[in-house]
């Protein structure tokens, strides 16, 4: 019994299918690097500063409060709970 194999079907043929998908990989894998450098690490930088301007100002808020406390007689006033968008309770 005899198996007929499409031409380049050898052990030549399979090597040099699988050079030509690494290749392609390869390829693939260089355009994710650029769009990652390109396009999601700086948005991640402008998201990131961002949200530390963010924190910034919600923690000089918290020491003004705190100043602003201790001059008022050393007794803390009660933070409102409620975050933003929500009622103080």
């Amino acid at each position: 019994m005899s198996t007929n194999y499409p031409p380049g079907w050898g052990a030549r043929g399979v090597g040099q299918r699988i050079e030509e998908a690494i290749e392609l990989i390869e390829i693939e894998l260089r355009h994710a690097i650029a769009y990652v450098n390109d396009a999601v690490i700086p948005q991640v930088r402008r998201e990131s500063i961002s949200a530390m301007r963010v924190a910034a100002d919600t923690l000089r808020n918290l020491a003004d409060r705190f100043e602003q406390s201790s001059r008022a007689g050393g007794q803390p006033q009660n933070p409102p709970r409620g975050g933003p968008g929500e009622p103080n309770t």
